[in-house]
């Protein structure tokens, strides 16, 4: 039996970009683009009511801006959408702000077919995007020179689940990190599940970032 097509959202105020993205996206077995949206607005409507599979969010956008539009989103719904901010800079601040807010990850304009049908296809079976070298300059520009006080959570990690997270940080994937470590795939699974618990994070991205705004990751490196 073959599974249902994935649905997207396009959130985007340049009409070109929206058709450019649904062309690629709809071209693609198993994608199916269910709505677009030119304004952030409009697109916490629509996702609202179409409970799509993911959601691609420019940052920019009339009205409230893509941060904002994910946090609504995310606070507001039992069972949200993946989402997946655009830009056109990988340094842009709001792309820090929307990951911090939840985002899964980004992606940037320029990207390719296959780099934004791979990223449609990653979030939507619960992976983040995570580019490493990306998160670690956003978030380099976004904390304190001054070493910050570990974090509680820190505390609380077992030896394996802080080793987990730094691979996390690397952007390896959970069959990766099996390899790496020489466990089973559940026991991976398991501890960044762990992880996720006691960072208080709802994905991978957003364990990374806690671990570099408390310093973890950067005194451990």
């Amino acid at each position: 039996m073959s599974r249902p097509p994935l649905r997207v959202v396009i959130a985007d105020d340049e009409r070109m970009v929206r058709t450019a993205l649904r062309v690629i996206l709809d071209a693609e077995a198993g994608l199916e683009v269910v709505g677009e949206a030119a304004t952030g607005a409009e697109a916490v409507s629509l996702v609202r009511s179409l409970a799509p599979d993911v959601a691609l969010m420019d940052v920019r956008m009339p009205e409230i801006d893509g941060i904002r539009a994910t946090e609504q989103i995310l606070a507001t719904m039992a069972d949200p959408p993946r989402i997946v901010v655009v830009t056109t800079f990988e340094n842009d601040a709001y792309v820090y702000d929307a990951l911090r807010a939840g985002a899964s990850g980004f992606l940037l304009k320029r990207a390719d077919p296959e780099e934004l049908i791979g990223a449609v296809r990653l979030v939507a079976r619960g992976d983040s995007l995570l580019f490493p070298a990306a998160v670690r300059t956003l978030a380099a520009a976004h904390t304190s020179a001054a070493p910050p006080a570990p974090p509680a959570w820190a505390a609380r990690l077992t030896d394996r689940e802080a080793d987990v997270l730094r691979l996390m940080a690397t952007g390896l994937s959970n069959h990766e990190m099996s390899g790496h470590l020489g466990v089973g795939l559940q026991t991976v699974k398991t501890h960044v599940a762990a992880v996720l618990a006691k960072t208080g994070s709802r994905d991978r991205t957003q364990a990374v970032i806690a671990a570099y705004e408390g310093g973890f990751l950067m005194k451990r490196a």
